[in-house]
């Protein structure tokens, strides 16, 4: 493990210290691109922004009618346009029923295109090499048709096993060999951080490991509240949030969708191999 990865097991997020619902702030947009504390609180000014992941090239979204599905609303006279976050309907119904059968969404399939929704979305773009975007039109249905997406990062690191990609910033549980789940993330920062007295280094580091510790729910440590977390090196966990912007914006731990938190703290058990691979 790296120096800079031995640091980042005391700037993770912490074991908890004792539970509790958190308040959180509203869910940033993916415009924003200031640095954003585990808790939601942004980091102290002296911390600089945080470099987006490359963007893979792929065109946006063209704006063209697909076949219609009734109880669409925003759409135009009875055909599908272009789905964004807000929009409401049997469409949206239909693209959280098609991105759960895919492994990128475990919410309701309630009809509203939801942050957990656009969060599997984005899962879906970057896993077969698109931007990541919250719209959603033809070139997307036709990702969700293809079953083929980016290749494993440790193909004989087990049958059940999690890959962490820091490059795409995704998560991926295998069952079988086979890609079961597959999450957008947001980890380590890698950036210098100063917080109620405690400083460090935000860092998610790369290498073997293994899930130590399972705790179930929200806890709270000294860096912010986690859910449902999955311990896997010192006090850095792969857990829950309320936000999950396209940037790596943590301490240390890997965030997660609230809703694909769930499923993955079901599915992962203690002991399980999490592989770490790539660089932000």
């Amino acid at each position: 493990m790296s120096i800079r990865g031995m640091a980042a097991l005391a700037a993770g997020c912490f074991l908890p210290l004792l539970a509790a619902a958190p308040a959180f702030a509203d869910e940033p947009s993916p415009e924003d691109t200031g640095v954003q504390t585990d808790t939601g609180i942004p980091a102290v000014q002296a911390v600089p922004d945080v470099m987006p992941v490359p963007a893979v090239e792929a065109e946006p979204e063209a704006v063209k009618p697909v076949p219609a599905v009734k109880g669409v609303r925003g759409a135009r006279a009875g055909k599908i346009g272009v789905l964004r976050p807000g929009d409401r309907g049997e469409a949206v119904r239909l693209l959280q029923r098609r991105l759960h059968d895919g492994g990128f969404y475990f919410g309701p399939a309630h009809g509203i295109y939801d942050d957990q929704t656009r969060y599997a979305v984005w899962g879906l773009h970057k896993s077969r090499g698109m931007v990541p975007r919250g719209e959603v039109g033809p070139k997307t249905w036709a990702a969700l048709r293809r079953s083929k997406g980016l290749r494993p990062l440790v193909p004989q690191g087990g049958a059940d096993r999690v890959e962490i990609s820091l490059t795409h910033q995704l998560l991926t549980v295998y069952r079988d060999n086979r890609p079961a789940l597959v999450t957008h993330i947001s980890t380590g920062a890698e950036v210098q951080y100063c917080e109620k007295g405690h400083c460090g280094n935000a860092v998610t580091p790369v290498g073997d490991f293994r899930v130590t510790r399972k705790a179930p729910g929200w806890t709270t440590s000294r860096l912010g509240s986690m859910y449902n977390s999955l311990y896997f090196v010192g006090g850095i966990a792969m857990h829950g949030s309320t936000e999950v912007p396209l940037r790596p914006a943590s301490h240390g731990c890997v965030r997660m969708p609230l809703s694909t938190s769930v499923r993955v703290y079901n599915m992962v058990k203690e002991g399980e191999p999490v592989y770490v691979r790539g660089q932000i």
